[in-house]
């Protein structure tokens, strides 16, 4: 196995104190129904209450969200006192990188001396998100320019092109087979049950009961509502929306939370449950592909940093992304020589959902909870971010 210099050495994430809510898809929850940056305040007091790690010990807080939420100009000041710790903060937001970029700032925050324990929140609610209004004061009509979540989806400003569009360009590029893409897809589905059925899930991701602005329950979230099994006939039965993108081949809107601590490594020791665990920062790295080109720029992102780190495939313990589409995968498997099978054992955002903001923090956590599994080694995390940004990150677990 190779080594390689630590990026924050300062810097740790004490092991256990982190959580996630399930991720129930689009409107199937309570949670379409709240504030969502005041439900994931309550949930993270909730989520550091049952890991026994008082809220008092938090001096900052990075959040992250990609959609606008109402009172979101408070941002992390707001969030922290629906936490119950009136602590500062600041907002973090990088399309569905968002979540893998809100802990490397804490881990910053850290290593600077900033501040010493700094708490990481994520989280976004598609479900019924809100339309905006742009005034455009050349136009007879000042108001007639409206934007939500979902032109985004369907829009690169740059390209003119949607994700979904991004997908089958870089299919084609790669020329991807669309029974390898189905097959892909039905494995990450096997991998997620499996996961499930094992009880993995029981040390990650936490049931959380949703109130009202009154306190009155509205509902509990306690699984990923919208989850289905997969069959490889429904897949492979299914129209194409381009080259080797199905239905069932991509992704779907959800609503959630996730959140961690990063610290020092002796605050980390006094924090975790398991004190004798280090989880390090070792390196990250972004890149951008070409226009339209989103499903290679995580591959690239990963080939750039393992040149980085001068670390190889072979030494990762563990190896997990976003995959918005499962061609992603399949790209990535052709550009690193890497079995794709090997990647993603405990599930993926291919199957639970991608609420956005806490998607790659969810991710995280279940990477680093699956490495600690394992008896240790490097984690590797990486994703996409809009159009054509890949984003990567490794860490070590000893």
């Amino acid at each position: 196995m190779g080594t390689a210099s630590v990026m924050f050495p300062e810097a740790r994430i004490p092991y256990g104190t982190w959580g996630s809510s399930y991720f129930p898809a689009w409107q199937t929850s309570a949670l379409a129904e709240v504030n969502i940056g005041q439900f994931a305040g309550e949930a993270m007091n909730r989520i550091l209450g049952m890991k026994k790690v008082p809220n008092s010990e938090l001096e900052y807080l990075v959040i992250g969200s990609t959609i606008p939420w109402h009172w979101k100009f408070w941002n992390a000041p707001l969030v922290a006192s629906c936490l119950g710790n009136r602590i500062p903060g600041y907002h973090v937001e990088q399309a569905c990188a968002t979540g893998l970029q809100a802990v490397l700032q804490a881990g910053s925050e850290v290593q600077t001396g900033s501040h010493d324990v700094v708490g990481v929140l994520t989280f976004d609610r598609t479900s019924d998100s809100p339309v905006g209004v742009f005034p455009e004061r050349r136009a007879h009509e000042r108001t007639l320019p409206l934007s939500d979540v979902w032109d985004n989806f369907g829009f690169d400003p740059a390209t003119g092109k949607a994700m979904i569009a991004a997908a089958g360009l870089a299919a084609r590029k790669y020329k991807t087979e669309r029974s390898e893409v189905d097959e892909l897809a039905f494995y990450r589905y096997q991998q997620y049950f499996e996961a499930r059925d094992s009880g993995f899930f029981d040390g990650t991701l936490i049931p959380l009961d949703v109130l009202n602005l009154q306190g009155r329950l509205l509902g509990r979230i306690d699984e990923d509502l919208g989850v289905r099994q997969q069959t490889m006939g429904a897949l492979r039965s299914q129209r194409e929306l381009d080259t080797c993108v199905t239905s069932g081949t991509q992704t779907h809107a959800s609503d959630g939370m996730a959140c961690l601590l990063v610290t020092s490594q002796e605050r980390a020791r006094g924090l975790s449950p398991r004190p004798e665990i280090d989880i390090q920062f070792v390196a990250k790295t972004e890149v951008r592909a070409h226009p339209s080109l989103m499903p290679e720029a995580p591959a690239l992102a990963v080939q750039k940093l393992l040149d980085k780190t001068g670390l190889t495939m072979a030494d990762m313990a563990v190896v997990k992304n976003h995959n918005p589409f499962a061609v992603n995968d399949v790209i990535f498997a052709k550009v690193l020589d890497y079995d794709w099978h090997e990647m993603n054992k405990t599930g993926s955002s291919l199957v639970w959902g991608h609420p956005q903001g806490p998607t790659l923090t969810r991710i995280m956590i279940e990477a680093l909870e699956e490495a600690v599994s394992l008896g240790g080694g490097y984690v590797l995390v990486f994703g996409c971010a809009a159009g054509d940004v890949g984003i990567a990150a490794i860490m070590k677990v000893t």
